[in-house]
């Protein structure tokens, strides 16, 4: 797997880019956003890696999927993507583990993510970033309590779920273990 730190730093390059592209002061952002411009500051400058949620409420603002923001930050799309090449992200408040197991490319509307979410942790997102994204959430081990647009599903090893996503969403893991799945996401 790449080094964390790797991928954080051009995540932060790649955010700074991005609002830079839309013409943005930072307190624009931190209003479309509701993350705080300090927070935002810290994060573009290498001193703050965002959390999942942080991540999720950045690329709302700029109207595209995290897994949209990881592929600009590793600045490519290969076919053949070798699992040690797949890059990772841990979210430094809840352990959470995501790895672009397919990630987007040009061409291919398809993207695969896998998460591992910890025992007794939650990923909240406030809105889909792209509203209306078709998801497939389907579980490899564990138990995830999934909360989409105020409606809940425990899902367990083999089960899966279908939506299409406009607004909020809650990942959360009851336990005992981890809840590891891969999201499907189909794009527009």
């Amino acid at each position: 797997m790449r080094d964390g730190t790797e991928i954080e730093s051009r995540i932060a390059r790649r955010l700074a880019a991005l609002r830079t592209d839309k013409g943005w002061s930072l307190d624009a952002l931190a209003e479309r956003s509701g993350v705080s411009r300090a927070t935002l500051s810290r994060i573009e400058n290498g001193e703050s890696s965002p959390t999942a949620g942080v991540l999720g409420r950045l690329c709302t603002a700029f109207g595209l999927t995290l897994s949209r923001l990881m592929l600009e930050a590793e600045g490519g799309g290969a076919s053949h993507l070798p699992a040690a090449e797949q890059t990772s992200w841990t979210d430094p408040e809840t352990g959470f583990k995501r790895r672009m197991v397919a990630p987007p490319a040009a061409g291919f509307r398809v993207e695969i993510v896998e998460g591992v979410l910890p025992a007794g942790k939650s990923i909240s997102y406030d809105a889909s970033p792209v509203p209306g994204l078709e998801h497939e959430v389907v579980m490899l081990s564990g138990r995830l309590d999934l909360t989409v647009e105020g409606m809940s599903h425990r899902l367990g090893a083999g089960d899966c779920l279908r939506f299409r996503l406009h607004g909020a969403s809650r990942y959360a893991c009851p336990g005992p273990g981890a809840a590891r799945y891969l999201v499907i996401i189909a794009g527009a």
